[in-house]
Parts: C-alpha cells; structure tokens; sequence
C-alpha cells in the first residue's frame, strides 16, 4: 500500500490542486454575487435530502409544489452516503453539512487513487496520472466536490474493478458490495464484477474450484438489491416497491424516449445553458464508449461503462443531471489519457489549459448562476 501511494502521490497532488482552484473560482464568484460557498457546496439540490436523511433519518415525503401526481420520498437515496455523514458527525465536532463536505473530499481522494490505480495498471504510471487528471477537468468536475453520493460511488467502484481486473476476488466484491449501497446506478458495479467473476469461471477451469470467485459473484449484487428490497417493504410497495418510489420522482427507464424529446426540443427552442452542455456531454460519452470499446478493454470496464451509460441516456426527466449520472464513468476517459501520453507536452498542456477553463467556468455557473436541478 505505501508504494502504491508513493506512486500515485503525483496524480494526487495534480487532483487537488485542480479541485482546489475549482472550488476558489466558485467560492469567490458565490461571494461576489451574495451567495455562501458551504452552502452551495454541502447543501444544495439533492445534498439537502442527504443532511436530512443524515440527521433524522429516512421518513420524509414532500409533495411536489407544481405537479399533484409526483411526491418526493427521501426512500429513493441509498443509504451509505448518509450513514457515513452521521458517523463521522457523531465523532467529530461537525455539523451535518461539514460532515457531508469531509466525506464527499475524502471519497474524491480515495477515486482519484482507485482511478489512478486502474489506468497504472492498465497503460502505465503517465497514463494512470492524465486519467486523473481528465476526471478532475471534467466540465462538470465541481459535483465531485460537493455533498454528493457520485465521489463515494466512483471511489469503490474504482477500486472494485481494480481488484476485479487484478482477481482480487474478495475485495472485489466487497466492494461492489458496498458501491450497491451509495447510488441506484451502482448496480453497473455489481454487474461489472460479477461479469468478470463470470468470465474467470467460464475461461479457466481452476477458478470453478476458487470458493473466493464464487463468493465474489454472489456478494457484488447484495448492496444493491438489499437496499431496493428494503426501501420497497418500507413504502409499503412490496419487494419492487422501490421503483415505484423513484416513478413518483418522476424518474423512470424509457429507453431513451425523454432524452430524445428533449434533444428535439433544444434544437427547435432556447433553454438554459446548461442543457445544452448537457446535450454535448451526452454526445461526447457516447462517442467515448465507442472509442473505448475499440481498444477491448477488460470485460468489467467495458460492462461498468455500458450500463452506466445506458441508465443515465435511457432514464426520464432530469435531463440536467445526466452528466452527473455519468460522473462515474471514468473509464471513458482511458481512450482520451492513452492519446494524451502520446502527445507532446505542449500539447498536453494546451489541452489541460482549456479544459481547466471550461471545467471551472462551467463549475460556478452550475452552482452560482444556473438555476436548474444537479
């Protein structure tokens, strides 16, 4: 473990001094224009569900002010976020909110390295640092920051498929255990390493004598489905009740039916600029999972990556927070980090310069000026 962040210290370096200059743009146009950056980073949108959930625990269904047929339900937040915020505010001297803050930068540490560590392992130390730094510069890098689940998801989905790729099979699924906990779209974890676990049976005829492989297999979807089981009996809606919860969100799998309305729509009419980035991170992703598919990764990232994709691009409303869905994705990144270890260093670090600039303007607008749901 101690070599391996000895390696890894210069990735990690480079992600914090990029977050770090991320949240001082924010913070200081959040100052200018009136507004708290604690608040807009700890307890904005979904954060305020989470500190809820933290504090007094599940129970709480608002209506909506604006439609009769949609109640929110805190239900539809897994749990293992707001577990930790309450732990570590029961230890420490810390409010909810600060809480929820140390949580969410210590997950982003620990994704940096998860994420560091599969791109080392996969195309070398130069490649495993642009893959951090891509996930950093990401125009909507800001999110991995603030109290949300997408930072503690990314980090143990790292390094499960770290240990996944590396037939570490008991930590693998642990770990994707745990991911099953933190986001509903975690379940790409779960059958990431399940898939991997599934292929070392099929391929070598050792492994079917392995119990860890087949322990592996059959914990990855534990989290996940515990918690949709649970939350379902708990609204009273039987073991799929859970998915009711998240209709009455008005959130629910189309096939891409939503997205594509509001595609349309953005074509033919004028919104909010956040949409239309939105529209072009949809683009870029799908083209990335093109280009990743090309360079035949390991099974469990291609696997991971696709059903990541296929939940954000196919799920209805909330057409804004698609590129958060995606923030996990970090495998998408690996075709764009192998091209850049290959470029000159100019060009590296002209393309980082703008990609610096696009991800901290885009970063205090969606905080500070934008007014639609993350």
């Amino acid at each position: 473990m101690r070599e391996a962040l000895r390696r890894a210290l210069p990735a990690l370096w480079l992600y914090a001094s990029v977050r770090l200059t991320g949240m001082t743009v924010m913070a200081a146009w959040a100052w200018w224009v009136g507004k708290h950056p604690r608040t807009l980073l700890g307890h904005l949108w979904d954060g305020i569900w989470y500190a809820g959930i933290a504090r007094d625990g599940y129970g709480l269904i608002v209506p909506s002010p604006t439609s009769p047929d949609v109640f929110y339900n805190d239900l539809a937040f897994f749990p293992l976020y707001p577990g930790l915020v309450r732990a570590v505010a029961t230890v420490l001297p810390l409010t909810i909110v600060s809480a929820g803050l140390l949580v969410a930068w210590a997950a982003a540490g620990a994704a940096a390295w998860g994420i560091y560590a599969v791109g080392e392992r996969l195309h070398g130390p130069r490649v495993g640092t642009l893959l951090v730094l891509l996930w950093a510069l990401l125009p909507h890098g800001i999110v991995q920051t603030m109290a949300y689940t997408e930072s503690l998801m990314t980090a143990l989905a790292a390094w499960a498929l770290y240990a996944a790729i590396s037939e570490r099979w008991l930590p693998a699924g642990a770990l994707a255990l745990l991911a099953g906990l933190s986001r509903p779209n975690a379940v790409a974890v779960a059958a990431a390493v399940a898939c991997a676990a599934g292929l070392a049976l099929w391929r070598d005829g050792r492994s079917r004598g392995d119990w860890r492989v087949w322990a592996c297999a059959a914990m990855a979807p534990l989290g996940w489905a515990g918690y949709v089981l649970w939350a379902g009996l708990r609204s009273g809606g039987g073991p799929l009740g859970y998915f009711e919860v998240q209709r009455l969100w008005g959130s629910r799998f189309d096939f891409g039916r939503d997205a594509f309305l509001f595609a349309r729509h953005l074509i033919v009419a004028r919104d909010y600029m956040a949409y239309y980035v939105t529209l072009a991170i949809l683009g870029a992703a799908l083209v990335a999972l093109l280009f990743l598919a090309l360079d035949r990764p390991p099974a469990a990232l291609l696997v991971y990556v696709l059903v990541l994709t296929v939940i954000a691009v196919g799920g209805s409303s909330y057409f804004a927070s698609k590129p958060r869905f995606l923030l996990p994705a970090f495998p998408l990144l690996l075709p764009a980090a192998v091209a850049m270890a290959r470029a000159r260093p100019r060009t590296v670090a002209m393309t980082a310069g703008a990609l610096a600039g696009l991800s901290f303007f885009y970063g205090t607008y969606l905080l500070a000026v934008a007014r639609v749901p993350m």
